[in-house]
């Protein structure tokens, strides 16, 4: 059995509600099962606690689960302003200033200045426990278990799965989310918000913007049976039965 949750982004507070939904979901069913616990990227940025994500994240603790952590496009934008701040400095335009909040770091200069942004990345590296940075390092761009293949964003269609390059794998939109044709695997991912969980025949998609009011949602695949999980910014609970799937 496997569960696999969408864009956190920051949102610290429905992560621990949706974890303790899974918890509690996965207890329900027969001993001996193997269950998977897949995060398909996009911890960081928008939301209010980035750096707590990052941390329950490093310390999580799920026994009778296997783990995977792949990469998300803010991600990767992170790491590149770590490397390189004036390269990577279009991270700060679409999330990264909220993280570097979250971190205790302050951007209130000009951030085109290339002063400004080394001052702010080493800032940021005074600040970011070294388990932290081990993690955003170690993130994968793709799993696959049995017929599903997990990624952030989607896959370039009609090229194999092994040849996939990371930036589609983080940031495609078009062609992927309107393909019609069959893929290696079926898709599940994020990265495009919908205002309920997307089941194709092809892909499944659960980025459901929690960040912005949205839910955040863990789709629970065993065999053939599809259903999803949410936790709400409100602490409210969706039934795994009432998420609304699109089935077009």
């Amino acid at each position: 059995m496997v569960y696999a949750i969408g864009d956190v982004h920051g949102c610290l507070g429905q992560l621990d509600e949706l974890l303790d939904r899974v918890r509690a979901d996965a207890g329900r069913q027969p001993d001996g099962m193997q269950r998977w616990l897949i995060f398909l990227g996009d911890y960081i940025d928008r939301g209010p606690d980035s750096a707590g994500v990052i941390e329950r994240l490093v310390s999580l603790s799920m026994p009778g689960f296997s783990l995977r952590f792949l990469i998300g496009n803010h991600e990767q934008a992170m790491l590149e302003f770590l490397r390189d701040p004036v390269s990577g400095q279009d991270w700060l335009q679409f999330g990264g200033v909220a993280t570097l909040a979250s971190y205790g770091v302050t951007a209130l200069h000009n951030l085109d200045d290339p002063v400004h942004l080394a001052l702010l990345r080493d800032g940021l590296c005074r600040r970011l426990p070294p388990s932290h940075r081990v993690f955003l390092e170690s993130l994968a761009p793709l799993t696959i278990i049995g017929d599903y293949a997990f990624v952030h964003a989607g896959i370039r269609p009609g090229l194999p799965l092994a040849d996939q390059n990371q930036n589609d794998l983080c940031r495609i939109r078009e062609p992927f989310l309107d393909f019609v044709g069959p893929h290696e695997k079926r898709i599940v991912h994020g990265h495009s918000i919908s205002p309920f969980p997307e089941a194709r025949y092809n892909r499944i998609g659960i980025d459901t913007g929690a960040y912005a009011g949205g839910p955040l949602t863990s789709v629970v695949l065993h065999g053939t049976m599809i259903r999803f999980i949410q936790a709400r910014a409100d602490g409210s609970r969706s039934s795994p039965s009432d998420a609304g799937p699109n089935r077009r």
